[in-house]
């Protein structure tokens, strides 16, 4: 049976791929046949490559797709179906090229690529209250799946904030949150950064696990940063 999570985030550039491709990569080092999908991307302005790189090559300077791609070993374009090349929020991404987001058809295709894996981890794009289009925000699309819910979030100051308003909004729609993942999370992690993760378990109620920072972020250093994480629990039933 295909399990499956949903990987959000409190804001955008928090480490949410990152996290994905940690996640997907501990599965693969696991013997598990993994598909990566983040449905909706913007700012994708380049044509991706299709070289899957080895597993010491530097994948820090890739799109998102062609980052998660070259972990889970599948084409770009498949990874992310919709691409825009503006680096906007989805509706007027959609609006500059005329092409509407398709959201039911995304939902098909993701329980389609989901039916022919062992697992398959979903990174959404920025938020949850991320709007994708007409009644449909980046949550929407989590609830249609009913996937239980990762949340990438900062360790700094601010990030309780954030952190607790994206449990309220994901809890306010019965989405199942698994966890919150603090990243990057320092070697040598200070008061506030300690803080935070305490303050976030205890408010949050929730599970709060943390992701160091990679040197470098290859296809090995990311299997090895999963050991990290005890991700297993995060995925449920498809």
């Amino acid at each position: 049976m295909t399990r499956a999570c949903f990987v959000t985030a409190t804001d955008t550039g928090v480490g949410k791929t990152i996290l994905t491709a940690t996640i997907a990569a501990g599965l693969l080092a696991d013997g598990v046949d993994v598909k990566v999908r983040k449905p909706v991307l913007t700012g994708a302005a380049e044509p991706p490559s299709h070289r899957r790189p080895s597993m010491t090559q530097d994948l820090s300077q890739l799109p998102d797709h062609e980052l998660l791609g070259a972990v889970s070993g599948e084409r770009p374009e498949d990874v992310s179906a919709a691409r825009y090349e503006a680096p906007v929020a989805p509706p007027l991404a959609a609006e500059l090229t005329g092409r509407p987001l398709e959201l039911e058809e995304i939902l098909d295709s993701l329980r389609a690529a989901a039916a022919a894996a062992g697992a398959i981890v979903i990174e959404g794009i920025g938020g949850l209250l991320v709007p994708l289009a007409a009644s449909w925000d980046v949550r929407r699309l989590a609830q249609e799946l009913g996937w239980p819910v990762i949340v990438a979030a900062r360790c700094g100051l601010g990030t309780i904030n954030h952190t607790l308003l994206t449990l309220e909004a994901a809890r306010h729609a019965a989405l199942d949150v698994r966890a919150v993942v603090l990243t990057p999370w320092p070697g040598a992690p200070d008061a506030v950064a300690r803080s935070n993760r305490d303050l976030i378990a205890r408010l949050g109620e929730v599970e709060v696990a943390t992701l160091p920072a990679l040197s470098a972020i290859t296809r090995a250093a990311l299997a090895e940063a999963s050991a990290a994480l005890a991700y297993e629990p995060w995925l449920a039933a498809a």
